[in-house]
Parts: C-alpha cells; structure tokens; sequence
C-alpha cells in the first residue's frame, strides 16, 4: 500500500501531487442513505458532475479491509448492491480494517480519510449531529467531535432534518467549527431550504470560502469549515409536510426499539416511503448540488497553491 494506511488511485495521486483540485465524496451515502439503484446512478452522476467542474472526483470507502481514497465502477456497484456492507464510523475504523471487512465510511471517518490523503474539500449530502431527546439519550452523532478536529471544507445541505438542528448550532459553536450559509442567511434543513435558525456566517461565492479556508490555514485553525448549501428551491420538500413525516418516523422507530447508529438510516429509508419518493428526490437534488459547489470551492482553492 505504499507504506500507506490507504490506497489511493492513479488518477486522484496524481491530481494531488500536481495540486489539482481533488473532492472526496463519502459512501455511506450509497450504502444506506438511498435505494438501490438510485444510489449508485446518484453515486456515478455525482463522480461526472465534479469532473464536468474540472476537479477529480475521490469515493472514499474501506474494500477487504483498506481504506480505499478513489474508487472504479465495480466497486461503487458492490456498495451499492450489497446489503452486508457495514456502516463505519471512526470508533469502528480499526476493527474494520482489522477484520478485512467491507465499510461504508460516514462523514467523520471520510474527513479523517480525506485529510489523511491531502484532500481538502468534501461533499456529502447531510451532517450528523444532536439527535432529538439528547438531553436524556446523550446521542451526538461523531461528526461532531470530527468537525471539531480534521481541518477538511465540508459542503453540505445542513444537518439531517431528523435531528435536533438548534442544539447541532450550539454544539458547533462550542466546538469551534465555522459554519458559513452559501448564498443564504437561512441555515438550511437537509429536505428543506430553511430550518428556521440563521446560519452564523454567510459567503456568495467559492472565492470567498477558499479565501476562508487559507485564512484559517495560516490561523493555524484545526476545525473544518462547515458549508451549509440549501437544496434548490423547486427540489425542497415543503417543511410541513417533512416535519409531519418525521415526527412519525421517529415514533415508529422509537416503538420498533431502533437506537444508535441504525436510527438513521432507518429513518432516512422510511422517509422515502412516507413521501411516496418526494424525500428521495430532494435528496438526489441535494447532492448534485453540493457536488458543483464543491467542486467548485476546490477550483478556487487549487488555483492559489
């Protein structure tokens, strides 16, 4: 591996060591954030969409065991269509790559991957954070803590709807992390445009946050920059007809005993189901969205190094 606790492809090692710019995008998404196939078609499209930006595209995901920074055709297909593909979050890296297993990594260990591989803009579709009844449950997703400590610019639709959004501001701020609306004074709520608390700072352009990230670069700064990027208008889900939806998601998997880490993506896939589609929509027209935008960012940023 190249004396490396990763494998890199040809195409995003030599992408990095010409300082061109590189987007990691996560797999968790594939696996368990949408139906098969519609996962694997939002996977591919995303991987073009970055590349129609001029940027290279860098799925990260753990195969037999390693860590993989860039991925083929076959191997998004296997994350996509395999039902046994684990969920790894930082505390289940090791025991993973211990076990040669197959993993899907989500936003935390994706940003440690990417930072590791001196990538330094991700695109996903919505961040971990505070689950509702915390107070009580203590549930904080490990985003949170990785947001805190892995310098990577993570465009994003917000946190997840299903979360407790005000909480998840509080939480970042304490932590450090900057969170920075694109084009918007509206912190954004994954399905819809506005969760209905406003987003800390705002910037209107890639330039202003790759000025941003070099800012903080010669700060010294160790947080990541959190960008929130609205899903667009005409894809958002109205946000009375989500949060109706959500509320009785929640209590079905509440009754059915679902915690921790499955919550989720249970949730996420009984959403699709309440909305007839409507969620899955919006979340394809998500990250579409950030993926041009991040690519973009990382344009703008390649071009000063």
């Amino acid at each position: 591996m190249d004396q490396q606790p990763f494998q890199i492809t040809d195409e995003v090692r030599i992408a990095l060591a010409e300082c061109r710019p590189v987007v990691a995008l996560e797999s968790t998404i594939i696996s368990h954030g949408m139906p098969y196939p519609d996962n694997v078609a939002t996977a591919r499209e995303v991987e073009q969409l970055v590349r129609d930006e001029d940027a290279v595209p860098a799925t990260i995901a753990i195969l037999d065991g390693v860590p993989r920074i860039g991925l083929d055709d076959d191997q998004l297909e296997l994350l996509g269509s395999d039902p046994h593909i684990r969920k790894v979050s930082i505390r289940d890296l090791a025991h993973v790559v211990a076990q040669r297993a197959h993993g899907a990594t989500t936003v935390a260990t994706t940003m440690r991957l990417a930072h590791l591989a001196g990538i330094r803009v991700f695109v996903t579709g919505g961040l971990g954070g505070v689950h509702r009844g915390a107070a009580s449950t203590f549930d904080e997703s490990a985003d949170l803590i990785e947001l805190a400590r892995t310098p990577v610019t993570v465009v994003s639709a917000g946190v997840k709807s299903i979360l407790d959004i005000g909480a998840t501001l509080e939480r970042l701020e304490t932590l450090g992390v900057p969170v920075v609306g694109y084009r918007t004074d509206d912190f954004p709520a994954f399905f819809t445009r506005s969760s209905g608390f406003a987003v800390p700072l705002r910037s209107d352009s890639p330039d202003e946050i790759a000025a941003m990230m070099r800012a903080g670069e010669d700060l010294g700064l160790r947080a990541a920059l959190s960008v929130a990027n609205p899903v667009p208008a005409d894809e958002e889900v109205p946000a009375d007809r989500i949060d109706a939806v959500i509320a009785q998601a929640l209590a079905e998997a509440d009754g059915a005993g679902i915690h921790g880490k499955d919550v989720t993506p249970y949730l996420l896939g009984r959403i699709v189901e309440l909305t007839e589609g409507e969620s899955l929509r919006a979340n394809i027209a998500l990250v579409r969205n950030n993926a041009r935008l991040g690519a973009a960012i990382a344009v703008s940023y390649a071009a000063t190094h």
